[in-house]
């Protein structure tokens, strides 16, 4: 027998009456909807108005793929599942280091919480590098995209995927990366109708690509259609992201870069400092690790100086130290460095320039990480119960919107 509800990290999820489709489109700045329904390519989703619940909700900062989805599979932002980054200084190892090992994630995930309690779950995820963490102790199916030739029953729980879907396997540098997600997603759904399923796409486009442009509504075209494929299903669709995008380049398109290790060296001598940049990942070619999010580690006699001279510099928007940033942003402070800087919407962070290999930008650039890039769409097919007044709406109750308020 099915339970009435699911409790997982402090919240009660009730059971989903029909199949619950939750999508998490990376890079999803809200205008990129809004641009592609106004072109008329996106006729699904334009629909929606006056029949489904329409929010915009706020990510995790720092607006980075790892903390975001992590906080929407658990419902709870990184302070307590732990996953504050895409890369970290892991102080026991003594090691900069990829947040992509499951040791480093504090709670369990909704998905394998509803999976133990009996519910049939499915996740796709476009990059590997995020499949152990969302599918943690998940007794279901769990896959990638980037992965999908390698898939084998006892690890993701299924096998030929690629006759399932009918694709082969795509570069990790496409818009056919997320555009397998969907249509493994629409496969599953028909095959195995699935109570709860995750799809996690990649922002590949959104980083070449500016809302209401071709490439971009190409996209938001090729996503519609899936998403009318599972809403004709019988799925009750929400769809989030894990951040928004936006340029980071002067009127020239030339980007705007802080060089912060390259700073402190010069302020304090080389070595007494340590940048990390959270958005860096084994797939930089087209954001070259540079985003509007950073941390840093110094000597405690240099904090304050340094604060106050970062703070100074053109296109920073904050300074704080661990304990103010940890508050603010809801951090593990153990994770975080003595300081946190955040860049203005047009600036990124970077380490030094030998670390940086800008080759690959053959656009201008475009990227995230800041609160500039925290407004992100909270979308769903179907209309809701009465909501709460005044609630702050976050990528994180994407779950609770889906289980306990769609009708």
């Amino acid at each position: 027998m099915v339970k009435a509800s699911v409790r997982v990290n402090g919240r009660e999820y009730r059971w989903p009456e029909r199949p619950v489709v939750v999508v998490c489109v990376d890079g999803c700045e809200p205008d990129y909807i809004s641009q592609a329904i106004e072109a008329g390519v996106a006729p699904f989703l334009g629909g929606l108005n006056g029949r489904g619940t329409c929010l915009t909700a706020d990510c995790v900062v720092p607006s980075f793929t790892n903390p975001n989805n992590l906080s929407i599979v658990t419902g709870v932002p990184p302070s307590i599942h732990g996953i504050c980054g895409n890369y970290f200084w892991d102080r026991d190892a003594g090691a900069e280091v990829m947040m992509n090992d499951v040791k480093y994630l504090r709670t369990g995930t909704i998905l394998a919480a509803f999976a133990s309690a009996g519910a049939r779950v499915a996740v796709v995820t476009a990059k590997d590098k995020l499949r152990s963490l969302l599918g943690h102790k998940l007794d279901g199916i769990c896959f990638s995209s980037e992965k999908s030739d390698t898939v084998s029953r006892a690890t993701h729980g299924i096998d030929d995927v690629l006759t399932l879907v009918g694709m082969p396997v795509p570069s990790v540098y496409s818009a056919a990366l997320s555009e397998f997600v969907f249509a493994a997603g629409e496969k599953l759904m028909a095959r195995d109708r699935p109570d709860i399923m995750y799809l996690s796409t990649t922002d590949y486009v959104q980083h070449k690509a500016a809302p209401g442009t071709p490439s971009a509504n190409d996209f938001y075209a090729m996503m519609d259609r899936y998403l009318s494929r599972l809403d004709a299903q019988g799925a009750a669709i929400v769809v989030t992201a894990d951040h928004g995008m936006n340029a980071k380049t002067d009127a020239f398109g030339r980007p705007n870069i802080i060089y912060l290790q390259d700073l402190l060296d010069a302020w304090y001598g080389k070595g007494s400092a340590r940048v990390i940049l959270p958005i860096t990942d084994p797939y930089v070619v087209h954001h070259g690790a540079l985003g509007s999010f950073a941390t840093a580690y110094l000597p405690p006699e240099r904090v304050a100086d340094a604060t106050d001279r970062l703070a100074a510099l053109p296109g920073v928007e904050l300074v704080l130290s661990r304990a103010d940033a940890c508050a603010k942003f809801e951090l593990p402070p153990d994770r975080v460095g003595d300081l946190v800087i955040v860049s203005e919407r047009l600036t990124v962070l970077g380490s030094s320039v030998a670390r940086h290999d800008l080759s690959g930008l053959d656009v201008p650039l475009r990227s995230h990480g800041g609160t500039s890039e925290q407004r992100v769409p909270l979308i769903a097919n179907r209309p809701s119960k009465p909501l709460p007044q005044g609630r702050r709406w976050r990528n994180f109750d994407a779950f609770e919107l889906a289980l306990n308020y769609l009708q």
